[in-house]
C-alpha cells in the first residue's frame, strides 16, 4: 500500500471545503489514516516547500501557506499519489479539467486550494515533516 500527503490550503479551509475534499479522496477507496488542523509555521513551510527554494515564487508560498489553518492527511491505498494527483487536477485551475479538485474549487496557481505528495518517495518526506509515526493509524 502506498500513502501520500493531502493538504487542504487556507483558500479551501476559508471557504470550508476540507470535508468535500477529504470526502472526494475516500470516495476513490483511499484510506484516511492520519487527519489534523494546524497553523503551520514559517519554518515547517519552508521545509515542506525546500524544492521550491531557489524559485521566484517560493517566499509567496510560504507566505501562503502560512497565512491561515490547514487540514493535513495521510491517505493510503494502492497508487495513492497517482490517484490523488488525477483526483487533484492541474496545479493551475484554469487549466484543470472539470470534476477535479482544482478544476471545481481552485481560484488561481496560488490559491488552488489542495497539495498532494507528487511521488511516492516525496510523500514518505512530506508525511515525516507533519506526522509522528504514532500519529498514523491502520486499520
Amino acid at each position: 500500500m502506498e500513502r501520500s500527503l493531502v493538504l487542504v490550503k487556507p483558500d479551501a479551509m476559508e471557504r470550508e471545503l476540507a470535508g468535500a475534499i477529504i470526502a472526494r479522496l475516500q470516495k476513490l477507496g483511499l484510506k484516511l489514516v492520519a487527519m489534523k488542523m494546524l497553523h503551520a509555521d514559517k519554518a515547517l513551510a519552508r521545509k515542506h516547500y525546500a524544492v521550491h527554494k531557489d524559485k521566484p515564487f517560493y517566499g509567496d508560498l510560504v507566505n501562503y501557506i502560512t497565512s491561515a489553518p490547514i487540514v493535513a492527511c495521510v491517505f493510503e491505498g494502492k497508487n495513492a499519489v497517482e490517484t490523488i494527483r488525477k483526483a487533484m487536477g492541474a496545479t493551475d485551475p484554469a487549466k484543470a479539467e472539470k470534476g477535479t479538485i482544482r478544476g471545481d474549487y481552485g481560484e488561481s496557481l496560488e490559491r488552488n486550494s489542495v497539495h498532494g505528495s507528487d511521488s511516492p518517495d516525496n510523500a514518505e518526506i512530506e508525511i515525516n515533516l507533519f506526522f509522528s509515526p504514532e500519529e498514523i493509524f491502520g486499520y
